[in-house]
């Protein structure tokens, strides 16, 4: 790695920062790079990224992360998925769930399957077919090998966690892999004489730190990327309007009773989330600055709360969008600095693995080519505008006409060209097209389009040629074993008592 880059300067910590410094730390320290992650001592981080989805068990294990250790220390719970309340009408709920739907039956995909036997009369629910949406309403899990099921063993599942212990252990994973740590503010940036390259970051304690490569972190401050290298960015809130959010700790209603999934409930100006963690609940509110008050919004979070709080609320203001390019000069952003879609489908966490996996996949030289730039800015803004889409979809297919906010959502929010194109493949042919490396593949469309009674026109006519009897009765039985094994499965409590037990339960044994 002559000519390569030595030196990385990460600013910001919290889960993006550390994360980065974990990445990078394990596939660049023992080839000779420095990296230095720089933290402000005064600045909060937001800390609210409670809920992710299945691509981080995935870095954890590439990490080399013992899985059930960072569980236990970041208070982590299972999550199969996301139910979602009141979205397509008041007392209705659908079940967004990781992992496939069925499995094909003679090559054909199973939806269109489940589609043909439908129009038949079989009467069973999408989510009948979901291996994690049988195991979530069971509240169960299962265990590796264990689920006499060949679909159960293959469950995906994601985490609900702390997401402060989450940085922490973050942290101590990352300076034992030899990463430098300093506590000091950033005062100020300098740019060479085009300012199109970072040289070097002056510190609070009057010192400056130079890089042949910075990481920006350092939250919607964005110091780097946006401040100093002026990075445009691009506003998506008139696609979605939720501006604010609240955050608050409760103690568990029940503490024997923890759900393996997360709880998005809408409301007249947005939705409100519940997530489950061993030894608490994580609750807040998202909301339309435009439609709700802050006071408003914070009624109605605190009425609805089923323990007692633990935390203050706190009000936090966010912008939906993008930079345009992620990747400027010699600097990358990643987190807030990046961008943020709210957390409707908890993508943040996702979206700074996704931008370091793409980044190392085109490392650059001290060059910095402009190809390998260009890519990977194009790669993530890809990322961005699918997740965008899907989120989308959650409030243009509503039904619900109680406020002024889901009228608008039905009548006036922008539906991007893209998701018309997939609304109206989807209606007419029964099937959803996404990129391979997309984030929400055909199945997650799907359960929202079906949850959100979205109804094709017909399915692929190459099913007339099934024995519909049999295809009624393969999906049937399927049905019935699929159930009967996630009720037969480990409660999620005993499971998370086994496997990732707290502290307290140590001491106890």
């Amino acid at each position: 790695m002559a000519d390569n880059l030595k030196h990385f300067v990460i600013v910001g910590g919290g889960t993006a920062g550390w994360l980065a410094a974990a990445t990078l730390g394990k596939a660049l320290i023992q080839s000779g790079v420095t990296i230095t992650l720089v933290e402000s001592p005064t600045v909060p981080t937001i800390g609210v990224g409670e809920a992710t989805i299945p691509p981080l068990i995935t870095v954890l294990r590439d990490l080399g992360i013992n899985l059930s250790d960072f569980m236990q220390k970041t208070d982590a719970s299972l999550k199969l998925g996301i139910q979602f309340e009141d979205w397509h009408t008041v007392g209705q709920h659908y079940f967004h769930p990781f992992g496939q739907l069925g499995r094909p039956i003679d090559g054909m995909e199973f939806f269109q399957c489940w589609l043909k036997a439908k129009s038949h009369g079989e009467g069973s629910s999408l989510m009948a077919h979901s291996p994690e949406a049988q195991l979530a309403f069971a509240g169960n899990f299962v265990e590796q090998h264990t689920g006499n099921h060949p679909l159960l063993n293959q469950a995906q599942f994601a985490l609900h966690l702390d997401a402060g212990k989450a940085a922490e252990y973050l942290k101590t994973f990352s300076i034992a892999l030899g990463v430098n740590f300093i506590s000091a503010n950033v005062t100020d940036v300098s740019l060479n004489s085009d300012n199109q390259i970072i040289q070097k970051i002056v510190l609070d304690n009057g010192h400056g730190l130079e890089g042949d490569f910075f990481i920006d972190c350092s939250g919607f401050q964005s110091l780097l990327l946006g401040h100093a290298l002026d990075a445009e960015f691009e506003d998506w809130r008139a696609f979605l309007p939720c501006d604010r959010a609240i955050a608050v700790q409760t103690c568990h209603a029940n503490e024997d009773n923890i759900a393996p999934f997360t709880r998005a409930i809408a409301h007249r100006a947005g939705w409100s989330w519940h997530i489950p963690l061993q030894s608490r609940m994580g609750n807040g509110i998202v909301y339309a600055s435009q439609y709700m008050s802050d006071d408003e919004a914070l009624a109605q979070l605190t009425e609805r709360l089923s323990g007692k709080m633990i935390t203050s609320p706190r009000v936090i203001k966010f912008k939906t969008g993008v930079r345009k390019t992620v990747w400027k000069g010699n600097c990358l952003a990643l987190g807030l600095a990046q961008g943020f879609i709210e957390p409707l489908e908890s993508t943040a966490i996702h979206l700074v693995t996704k931008t370091l996996a793409v980044f190392l996949r085109y490392f650059p030289s001290n060059q910095i080519e402009p190809s390998l730039q260009e890519r990977v800015n194009q790669l993530v803004f890809d990322e961005y505008l699918q997740i965008r889409d899907f989120l989308i979809a959650h409030y243009c297919f509503s039904e619900r006409k109680d406020s002024r906010f889901w009228q608008w959502c039905q009548t006036d929010m922008p539906k991007p060209n893209s998701l018309h194109k997939l609304e109206l493949r989807f209606k007419e042919l029964g099937s959803v097209f996404v990129a391979n490396e997309a984030l929400f593949q055909s199945t997650s469309w799907y359960a929202v389009l079906d949850g959100m009674k979205v109804i094709p026109s017909r399915y692929n006519g190459i099913l007339d040629r099934f024995d519909i009897e049999k295809l009624i009765n393969s999906l049937t039985d399927g049905a019935s074993s699929l159930a009967r094994s996630a009720q037969q499965q480990i409660s999620h409590r005993a499971f998370l008592d086994k496997y990732c037990p707290s502290d307290k339960e140590k001491e106890n044994d």
